[in-house]
């Protein structure tokens, strides 16, 4: 049978309430008695049933999301899964909660992290650029006991529990072995549109795809990035003059969202030899572009399973309790036009 608190009681030799303050970590308990309080878990080999200990304590977890205010869809597919999690998860007594901050704006998102009430707060995950204003902030959630997740685009200067996302340098890489090998033998001009070199995930995704193209592919030549900001409208209005100034393009590498200003921008231009397209984020609207044609390849990362894997590894971190690395690795998907899901 498994063992039981009783159990842990008795080889110890001290009181069940005594076990009942060393396991929720409560004052009042001295070091000698902890000591043999632990001694006892261990030879027994007990494992909490935190689920059942939280009901009887009546344990509410309370986790925030915080996201940039940018309208694409890759953020609106987080969204949709953050909101649907905070409706599930009521009945296993989780309370979940979103905030938008400006994008590409470390000083708003550092009040923003600076502004929020921790008491009875258990995680918080941030999708936001990596500054040292971030990063205090971040420290600050710590030191108040908070669990701390960077979504997406990681912070690893930072007090964080852990990141959850892709490995966007593998994940530019990924985009550079596609571009060169849907181009080859063609040469010429690959333009990368990004969001902000401000922003971790796609620096890092410039810098794989750079290893790569200039590694194996050096007939290809790849421009400076043109930062759109994640806005369709502004990427539409850069793209005609980005293009004017070196006609020759071959390939166009979208390592950001915006995407809807780049496909209307081709829609209205038509461009004959089409370039090779290479984009990031499954949505409704990259879909299309694969099915259509226009775009060439899509990588891609699962939205439910990133919101999924930040809520288990928050409340893991809350319970002290390990978690599963490979269930919360957040695989690179490649779509092409014949291998999009139903």
């Amino acid at each position: 049978m498994k063992p039981t608190v009783n159990d842990i009681a008795r080889v110890a030799e001290v009181s069940l309430a005594t076990v009942d303050r060393v396991l929720n970590e409560r004052p009042g308990v001295r070091k000698i008695t902890v000591e043999k309080v632990n001694k006892a878990i261990a030879d027994l080999g007990y494992v909490r049933d935190t689920a059942a200990a939280n009901l009887a304590r009546g344990r509410v977890y309370r986790f925030l999301f915080i996201l940039p205010a940018t309208d694409n869809e890759f953020l609106s597919l987080l969204e949709k899964h953050i909101v649907g999690q905070s409706f599930g998860l009521r009945r296993d007594r989780t309370q979940i909660s979103l905030i938008r901050v400006p994008a590409f704006d470390p000083m708003a998102l550092s009040e923003a992290i600076n502004s929020v009430d921790t008491t009875g707060l258990d995680g918080v995950a941030v999708f936001g650029p990596e500054t040292p204003s971030v990063r205090d902030s971040i420290g600050r959630l710590r030191r108040a006991g908070v669990a701390v997740v960077s979504l997406v685009s990681d912070i690893p200067s930072s007090d964080r529990n852990t990141y959850v996302g892709v490995d966007n340098i593998a994940a530019g890489r990924t985009a550079g072995r596609l571009m060169g090998r849907f181009l080859s033998p063609r040469a010429g001009n690959v333009l990368v549109l990004t969001g902000s070199m401000l922003a971790r995930d796609h620096l890092e995704r410039r810098l794989g795809f750079d290893e790569v193209m200039s590694r194996d592919f050096p007939h290809l030549t790849v421009l400076a990035s043109l930062e759109g900001r994640d806005d369709p409208d502004l990427i539409e209005r850069l793209l005609p003059d980005a293009l004017a100034r070196t006609p020759d393009i071959v390939g166009i590498y979208s390592s950001a969202a915006g995407n809807a200003g780049l496909i209307r921008h081709l829609q209205q231009s038509a461009p004959d030899p089409a370039p090779v397209i290479v984009a990031h984020e499954l949505t409704p609207l990259s879909r299309a572009a694969l099915g259509s044609g226009t775009f060439d390849a899509v990588i891609s990362q699962d939205a439910g399973h990133l919101v999924r894997s930040a809520i288990r590894i928050m409340r893991a971190a809350t319970d002290n309790t390990p978690i599963d690395t490979a269930q919360e690795r957040i695989r690179i998907d490649i779509y092409l036009k014949d291998n999009l899901p139903p």
